[in-house]
């Protein structure tokens, strides 16, 4: 179940000779006007977790906490991609066999798209995104109009060539999850990640449990849990940095499967599978730092996942105002930059 906010669990304070990496993130937020919560950590300890500014206009007088739950977003589809490996590693799913093999609903006139091509939003599927709007631009699909695995089904195009970014493809994949386990998604997430990680806080969304994470408007009670598998997972900045630990560190995959997971592949963008991978110059360091990205948004929040598997370092940070820009690592510039500047090329 999800926490309540206010909640307590057990959160140790990061030891005092990590004081300088506090101020500095502090810094780097207050440039940047950022508002929400920021979690660095390595592999054995939490460096700095520390919240910036106030909840905002719901809450304007709160300010954010490290039992805060948050919408993950599309995080959710760095998860999703994980369990898909994991059957993978199982011998339960090939990457490249035709998808309808394991969720016949996907048989038609149109040539299925093999699960890879799922992984890689390169299916073909119909797109939520192409929905009708309302006056704010959301696509009906999200908050009132026909939504879920049928509406995706319906209308494809044959699957291959460029990638085009869908929430469809990583909603066919829960349901092709399903199908292969034999178990609903939510209880083979509580299966295959929540309890082998021990994660405290993290689960889908349903109705009334948005209510718990951080102050929101009340659509989101109908809309978050629309994007099922493609993005409504939620938890705690905590529990993201453990999933982060135990896909790094072997406990969720096989070193062969977790390669796979991260391979990513200029020709797409380094596009991976459910998450980006690539090597880029960060200033002040030595050599250039390959990073696993995974970023998520819905309405107003934002997220960002990053894991520098070769340093053992991971940056997480969450916001609830729509308009921040995190900006682009490879610039060399802007508040993901700078926080991994300070993170990975900065002596503390």
């Amino acid at each position: 179940m999800l926490l309540p906010l206010g909640l307590g669990l057990a959160l140790p304070r990061a030891a005092s000779a990590d004081v300088p990496i506090d101020k500095a993130i502090s810094r780097i937020a207050a440039d940047a006007q950022f508002d929400g919560w920021v979690l660095v950590a390595d592999r054995n300890r939490i460096l700095s977790e520390q919240g910036a500014g106030t909840i905002g206009s719901l809450a304007p007088d709160e300010r954010f906490t490290a039992t805060q739950i948050w919408p993950w977003a599309s995080v959710t589809k760095q998860v999703v991609a994980t369990m898909v490996m994991q059957q993978v590693a199982e011998g339960r799913i090939d990457l490249d066999r035709n998808a309808a093999d394991y969720l016949p609903a996907l048989a038609g006139p149109i040539a299925p798209p093999t699960v890879r091509q799922l992984l890689q939003h390169r299916a073909g599927l119909r797109n939520p995104d192409d929905s009708p709007k309302d006056a704010r631009g959301t696509p009906s699909f999200y908050w009132g109009g026909p939504t879920g695995l049928d509406w995706c089904l319906g209308g494809r195009a044959a699957a291959g060539g460029d990638w085009r970014y869908n929430n469809c493809d990583y909603i066919v994949l829960g349901a092709l999850l399903e199908k292969v386990a034999g178990t609903p998604f939510d209880t083979l997430f509580r299966q295959k990640i929540a309890r082998p990680v021990k994660l405290r806080s993290a689960a889908m969304l349903e109705g009334k449990a948005v209510a718990d994470m951080v102050p929101a408007a009340p659509a989101y009670v109908t809309a978050l849990p629309r994007y099922g598998s493609a993005g409504a997972l939620a938890g705690t900045a905590r529990d993201m940095l453990a999933f982060d630990r135990a896909l790094l560190n072997g406990k969720l995959l096989p070193a062969k499967a977790r390669d796979t997971l991260w391979a990513g592949d200029p020709a797409l963008g380094y596009m991976a599978l459910g998450q980006w991978v690539f090597s880029v110059p960060v200033k002040g360091c030595k050599a250039p730092v390959r990073i696993v990205e995974r970023r998520g948004g819905i309405g107003d929040f934002q997220v960002r996942n990053l894991i520098l598997p070769d340093l053992g370092l991971f940056v997480i940070a969450f916001t609830n105002r729509e308009t921040f820009d995190f900006g682009e690592i490879w610039t060399g510039k802007g508040f993901s930059h700078d926080l991994l500047q300070q993170v990975a090329c900065t002596e503390t």
